[in-house]
């Protein structure tokens, strides 16, 4: 059975809403966007019309319950910077982009109730953390780079209590499709983890890698408990009747918005 169900315009991440944790993650479909048509993009950076990530925005805010007052959203660079956020930070980036605000992020975290944590993705693994015992939750968009940079262990940095107060959920993302070269395998190999769990070799200089399992075995590495992580089977890069990819679609396409908040 699998844990992120559609629910309108998004997948929900189920089990969370048993603590009282909004977690999910928009899908391609029923949008207005040229991608290839009719597509629900919700990045502002990217070549499309702003009224239509403005009315992307109000449709989904109306089906989760967090109107886009309580949104940030980080202009993010691939990297492993986290920063903590609160409600005064709501609305960043969110009506329209400022480079001065949020830039360079891509992680995020906060103890606050009633602020919304987004980021697009398109083939890189959205990971959520949250506590309902300690009211945390974080988000972190993890590419090779962020993988690499280790940011799942930025955002476990910023939680000082037990991991077995903490959950952690890797949401669709490219499956291992998705290849490295010998120059980024190189990187990988420097990290504190088995690395032939989740790279596969395929040849001379290719190298299919599941970023997904990769940022699980970074947090289990840190301590926390295998029983709290869920990591699921959605592919961005196999479905492409659901997801954007930007690796199959050569960057000719939109991007989902991945999000977690708590009331």
């Amino acid at each position: 059975m699998k844990a992120f169900i559609p629910a309108g315009h998004y997948l929900n991440y189920a089990p969370s809403q048993e603590h009282g944790v909004c977690i999910g993650m928009t899908t391609r479909q029923g949008g207005l966007s040229p991608f290839p048509s009719q597509a629900f993009n919700m990045a502002r950076y990217i070549n499309d019309d702003p009224k239509h990530i403005s009315e992307h925005q109000r449709i989904l805010a109306n089906e989760i319950g967090f109107p886009t007052s309580q949104w940030v959203f980080p202009i993010q660079t691939h990297e492993a910077k986290v920063v903590e956020v609160t409600a005064k930070d709501c609305g960043a980036n969110i009506s329209e982009l400022d480079d001065t605000c949020f830039y360079g992020v891509d992680g995020l975290y906060t103890y606050e109730k009633d602020v919304l944590l987004t980021m697009c993705y398109a083939d890189c693994v959205p990971v959520y953390f949250y506590s309902p015992k300690h009211h945390f939750i974080g988000l972190a968009h993890a590419g090779w780079r962020g993988t690499v940079g280790c940011i799942v262990h930025h955002i476990l940095d910023a939680f000082p209590y037990v991991y077995e107060d903490l959950y952690i959920v890797m949401g669709p993302s490219t499956s291992n499709s998705y290849e490295i070269n010998d120059d980024i395998l190189r990187q990988f190999e420097q990290l504190p983890i088995d690395i032939t769990q989740y790279v596969e070799h395929r040849g001379a200089d290719r190298h299919g890698i599941d970023l997904k399992l990769a940022n699980q075995l970074l947090c289990e590495q840190r301590g926390v408990p295998r029983e709290n992580i869920y990591r699921t089977t959605h592919a961005t890069s196999e479905n492409l009747e659901l997801f954007f990819s930007y690796r199959i679609e050569k960057g000719n396409t939109g991007r989902m918005l991945a999000f977690i908040g708590q009331h």
